[in-house]
């Protein structure tokens, strides 16, 4: 579910697939449902190819947006973004006990729970294909 949310570095917010062409594509923003065209200048990446440092490996997004998702029952994050940098690190312990605290940033987390927020907000709760499968 994840692969057609993009990320536009330079833009906030996140962004739907909506089309491909050659060197451009369409997406419309999550936020406020506008259109734009994204140029292969501009740095895209989708939510599902991003994944968090742990102590051991790699976490794909899905999983810590999965485990948001329990931990607020389905209900926008009740950690504000703006929290104090110890205040995100103790709910990023909370939902990933074992992340990097060296490689995962207080930034990082600002961006997942404002991620988070904005899929909540578009009624997107399924992050990975096993759920969908599931339905």
């Amino acid at each position: 579910m994840l692969k057609e949310i993009l990320s536009i570095t330079g833009k906030p917010g996140l962004f739907k697939l909506i089309s491909k062409a050659n060197n451009m594509l369409i997406v419309e923003s999550l936020v406020d449902k506008k259109r734009i065209p994204v140029y292969s200048k501009d740095k895209v990446v989708s939510l599902g190819d991003i994944a968090i440092f742990t102590e051991t490996t790699e976490v794909p997004l899905s999983k810590v947006l999965e485990s948001v998702l329990a931990k607020e029952n389905g209900a926008v994050c009740s950690i504000d973004a703006k929290a104090e940098n110890q205040v995100l690190r103790t709910f990023m312990a909370e939902v990933l006990p074992e992340y990097d605290k060296d490689r995962v940033y207080p930034s990082d987390i600002r961006k997942i729970i404002n991620w988070y927020n904005i899929l909540i907000n578009n009624d997107i709760k399924i992050f990975t294909k096993a759920e969908l499968q599931a339905e």
